[in-house]
Order: C-alpha cells, then structure tokens, then sequence
C-alpha cells in the first residue's frame, strides 16, 4: 500500500511541469486562431469567399463556438472530475480539425470552425477552474500569469509556424498540425495530469443544483463585475485578431512581415505576465491588477488619438499594441472555489460570446485604416476600467489576502508541491 502511494505521488508532476501542462492546454486555443491569420487569403481564394471581411468569420466563428460550449463542460467537470472531461473536449477538438482540414467548401469550415472552439472551450474552462482547485489569491495569481505568460508566447510562433507551413503546403495542412497538437497533449495530459477536483466539492448534474451554481456565480458581485470587466476588455483582443491581417496587409503594405509584428506584440505581452507572476506576490493581486487595467485604458486611448490624428504607422501600431496586457480572472475566482468548474464556465461564457460579437463589430468596421480598431479597443479598454471601479470602488489597488483555512485546505488536498519559487 506504501510502495503504491509512493508511485502515486512521484507520477505527479511538479509546479513547473504542470505550468507547462496547462499552458500547453490553453495554447491549443492560440495556436487554433493565431496559426491561421496568414492563411486567411488563401482560404478565401480556394473557397471563393467574395468578401475580404467575410474571411474575418473564420476566427470569429472559433470564438462563438469557444463560447456556446462552456456551460455544458464546467458542470460535466464539476461531477465527473478535470481529466475525463479534459479528454473527450481534446478528442473533439482533433477530430473537429480534421474536417476542417477536408472541408470543401467555406460554410463547412465555418462549422468545423464553430466545432472546434467548442470542442476547446474544456481547456479554458479546466485551466482556469484547475489553478482555483490548487492554489489561493497571490499564489493563485502568480501560477495563472506564469500560464499566460507561455500562453502568450504561442502568438509569436503561430503565425511564422502557419506561415512556414504555406510555404511547403496548402492551408489545409495547418489544421492537420492542430490534430496532431491535439494528439501530443492529449497523451501528456493523460498520462501526468493528476485529478484536481477536491472530492467535497464533487457536484451533481441536477438542474436544481447547476442552476443554483450558475445562479451564485452571476449574483456574486466580484464575480459579475470581474466578469463583465473582462468581456469588454477581452473584446479589443478579439477585434485584435480579426483584425490585424487586413491591418498588416492592407494598411501597412508589408504582407511579409505579419509573423514578425505578431512576434513583436506578443513577446511584451509574455513578458508582462512574466513580471506580473514575479510582482503580484509582493504589491497584491488587486493593485497589480487594477494598475494593468488602467495603463490599458491609457496606452489604448494614446492609440485611437494617434490614429485619429492620421499619425499611425506599423511602428506605432507594433508599439502601442504590444504594451496592451491585463489579467483579470483570478480576481473573478476568487470566492469561487466549491463551484470552480461551473463558476470558469459561466464566467468563460460570458465574457467569450461577449467579445467574439463586440470585438466582431469593431473588426467588420475596418475601413482601409487602422483607425476603426483604435478607436474600438480604446472604448472597451476604458469601459472596463470603469468597470472594476465600479465593482470594488472601495478596494482599488488594495492587496489580496487569502482565506488562511482555504489555503491550508488546498494545500492538504493538493497533488502539487509547494515550489513556486
């Protein structure tokens, strides 16, 4: 019995390891979106798109699928556990990217498109409810930054690694590198990913139950607030991406630059996160936090001026964008924790469908300048702001203490051991 809870626990991957795990997960999304953008000529040319904005549905339509889904994982996970649900959305997602690899035609890739965030809508929903199972507010916060610090670093090799696929094949092979993503995390979340779910907060699937699950999370003030916050904010990275091919393309006229300027924005932001998982112990979840999302609503608005004034150029752009970084959903979980999974997907829900339409009506605005995305991201940015004021007007920039008897609960329960250094 010794010999095999020993051989248990050394199965169990360490902090970094499981960091690189979840990352990993959440990157089959970036990689889903990010790889495509130099494709989008391509596929409009081979499957007759008429419209150049049109093409724009092949992202958007991966973020209205990401969003339908959600509601349905985070109970399913709540009751039978993280890695059996995390496994048939990982499936899907492969199976879904192979037909959108054979699709003859635009409306079906739209569907496999829809298929497929669906399909990954279970690693945004398990990453974020995962952390909140393992860990508490600044310890919370540093793992979930050093997740999105990797996360982020998907946007600066996607494009150049879609980009490089096009040069020796058509577009179609882009989704079946994706199936085959699918495939490797797949086996390495299988065989290291331990169940994270604390067996007190294992729920039912009633209606009666997840209905009063769903309710608290949207009646939680902090919850709500965070929630609307990072819908909005969200949005502007939405309009980001469905935009910023025909920005590079159109606007600036260096079609062959696109993986360089994604690189060249995404690495700050990496960045950022980097130094968010280093500061927020030390100054606080709420100060860090809530300064980010200001600077946001400054660096954004600096932007939509510079562009009004007919001032933009690519270097601008790269500039202004890559500095537009903010984190908000650990303060969103943060009361969360006995409904993490049905609490992540209401929370994933909303804010995903929520800035796949906002973000779409800013990226359908593109008008042959980059002035309609400036000025679009700047009123969400600032909205969201507004926001988080409005939610904790009293705890602006305010450090965040943990619940000490929900800490050493979660460190009890815990299969990861306390390495964070």
């Amino acid at each position: 019995m010794f010999d095999s809870a020993f051989h248990d626990y050394k199965k169990r991957p360490g902090t970094r390891e499981m960091t690189a795990m979840l990352a990993g997960l959440m990157a089959l999304n970036a990689f889903a979106i990010d790889a495509m953008i130099p494709a989008l000529p391509d596929i409009g040319q081979t499957l007759n798109v008429a419209r150049e904005n049109d093409r724009q549905l092949v992202v958007v339509a991966y973020f209205i699928g990401f969003a339908s889904t959600q509601l349905v994982w985070g109970p399913l996970a709540d009751r039978f556990g993280r890695k059996p649900i995390l496994a048939a959305g990982i499936v899907l997602y492969g199976l879904f990217a192979l037909l959108c690899a054979f699709a003859a035609s635009f409306p079906l890739l739209i569907a496999g498109r829809v298929a497929m965030g669906a399909s990954a809508a279970v690693t945004r929903v398990l990453v974020v409810a995962m952390v909140r199972d393992l860990f508490e507010a600044e310890a919370m916060a540093k793992v979930m930054s050093l997740v999105f610090m990797v996360f982020m670093l998907v946007p600066v090799l996607a494009p150049n690694i879609g980009q490089a696929i096009l040069l020796v094949a058509s577009w179609r092979a882009i989704f079946l590198v994706l199936a085959g993503y699918a495939l490797t995390m797949l086996v390495w979340s299988s065989l290291r990913l331990p169940e994270t779910l604390h067996p007190e907060y294992r729920r039912s699937l009633k209606w009666s139950e997840m209905a009063s699950a769903i309710g608290q999370a949207v009646r939680e003030p902090q919850s709500r607030g965070y929630t609307l916050a990072i819908t909005v904010t969200f949005a502007a990275l939405v309009a980001y991406i469905s935009s910023v091919q025909q920005i590079i393309f159109d606007v600036f006229q260096t079609p062959n630059l696109i993986g360089l300027v994604f690189a060249a924005i995404a690495a700050p932001m990496a960045l950022a996160s980097w130094l968010n998982s280093r500061i927020v112990e030390r100054f606080g979840l709420r100060r860090v936090g809530h300064s980010a999302a200001l600077a946001l609503a400054i660096v954004t608005i600096t932007h939509a001026l510079v562009a009004l004034a007919g001032l933009e150029t690519l270097s601008s752009f790269i500039v202004l964008q890559a500095l537009a970084s903010s984190n908000l959903s650990t303060l969103a979980m943060e009361h969360m924790a006995p409904i993490a999974g049905t609490a992540s997907s209401v929370q994933g829900v909303t804010g995903t469908l929520g800035a796949a339409i906002l973000g779409f009506l800013i990226g359908r605005s593109f008008d042959g300048t980059a002035t309609p995305f400036a000025v679009g991201t700047a009123i969400c940015t600032t909205l969201g702001f507004l926001l988080i004021v409005l939610t904790e007007p009293k705890r602006m920039f305010a450090p965040m203490q943990a619940d000490p008897e929900e800490m050493e609960a979660a460190r009890e329960s815990t299969a990861i051991p306390d390495d964070l250094g």
